[in-house]
């Protein structure tokens, strides 16, 4: 069969290609991506920034694990900084300030930040209103990502170590059988003994064509919006500012802002768009916390965040044949782990263990492993 490899990689976003370049440096691999271009839905919606601090333990985690590779990229990976300098700023209401000085306690937190005063706050954002803020958290070293450069590398290292990609291939089924997975594509066909499933917001149905029991993927929709920047004062090297809640954030971009009611909204895999509600709610909370006034909206898009029910990544076999590997939950962070998610990806599909960098980094992969979602049934009481 011409199209038989020994790895297919279903999808083709920021997961897919990263697992896909590494494991084409020893393998033969193809991967399939259902729409025309990649980077169509949550990798190419992502507004990322890469925090130490952003997500829970395990999320930090991997993303110190990507950060050499994010700052310091191998030759030839990129021709563009991967990161630009930005900052993030936590605001909090006299009602929130408890909570912030929690989040700030946090050892991995309190050595990467710097707590503010209501004034300072105001002195590195002016917008922001003297009666809403009481307090803040600094963490001066987050910085933007460039998706497009990050994704595109991943895409270019596939090409140059011989794999595949094949665009318009959306999987419509899968059969197992003597060791060999058959994926359906319409009417081509290709065949492998391992795949990976890194549909993003689509994995737990791939799964289910595999007949492979579902993680309880969640995707849930966020919604971006761009608008004028206030040229006095400049904006352009604000940090991104996000309320200790969520409940909104805005940073520089292009010249422009792009505000976010970081909304999470349950739904289910499609091309997500933006709701007017969901707009006029991030205009609002804008407004509340600074003196915007926003008269226009210059932009607007939305795209879906999956989450398993824990929100940490799911990675590894679920299967005892190894055959079946799941690369999915990404949630928000999926650019910003993307180089140590595909190491430790990468590690188990060759070596069934995980980097040492990452197990010296405190790694605990029983918290990563699709097994965690899928308890063992409680046996039956003998008489």
């Amino acid at each position: 069969m011409d199209n038989a490899f020994d790895v297919v990689v279903i999808g083709g976003g920021i997961a897919g290609a990263s697992i896909g370049a590494l494991l084409a440096a020893g393998r033969s691999v193809a991967v399939l991506e259902r729409e025309a271009h990649v980077g169509v839905h949550s990798t190419g919606r992502s507004a990322a920034l890469f925090s130490e601090i952003y997500g829970n333990a395990a999320v930090r985690l991997l993303s110190r694990g990507s950060r050499d590779f994010l700052f310091s990229p191998p030759q030839g990976f990129t021709d563009v900084p991967l990161v630009h300098p930005r900052g993030v700023m936590w605001l909090a209401r006299a009602d929130q300030v408890e909570r912030l000085r929690e989040y700030a306690a946090l050892p991995d937190v309190n050595v990467a930040t710097r707590w503010l005063t209501a004034g300072e706050v105001r002195s590195i954002c002016p917008i922001v209103r003297k009666d809403y803020v009481s307090a803040g958290l600094l963490e001066p070293a987050a910085c933007d990502l460039d998706v497009s450069a990050i994704h595109h590398g991943y895409i270019k290292l596939l090409a140059a170590r011989g794999g595949r990609l094949y665009t318009q291939s959306g999987v419509t089924g899968l059969v197992f059988e003597d060791g060999i997975w058959r994926v359906e594509c319409g009417d081509e066909i290709f065949s492998a003994p391992v795949i990976v499933n890194a549909a993003g917001a689509w994995a737990d149905e791939i799964a289910a064509l595999a007949g492979q029991p579902p993680i309880g993927l969640q995707p849930m929709r966020r919604t971006a919006v761009l608008i004028e920047a206030p040229e006095d004062p400049p904006s352009r090297d604000w940090p991104l500012v996000v309320d200790t809640d969520e409940q909104f954030y805005f940073k520089p971009d292009a010249g422009l802002l792009l505000i976010s009611p970081a909304d999470e909204t349950p739904s289910p895999p499609c091309d997500a768009q933006p709701e007017e509600l969901d707009i006029a709610i991030a205009v609002s909370r804008i407004e509340l916390a600074t003196t915007l006034q926003i008269q226009r909206v210059r932009s607007r898009w939305a795209g879906l965040r999956s989450f398993a029910p824990d929100r940490t990544p799911v990675v590894g076999f679920g299967d005892a044949k190894r055959s079946f590997f799941w690369m999915a939950g990404q949630g928000g962070y999926g650019i910003q782990i993307a180089p140590a998610l595909a190491r430790l990806a990468a590690s188990l599909i060759e070596k069934g263990v995980p980097p040492d960098d990452l197990v010296d980094l405190g790694l605990q992969l029983d918290q990563l492993t699709p097994q965690r979602l899928h308890p063992a049934p409680t046996p039956a009481v003998q008489p």
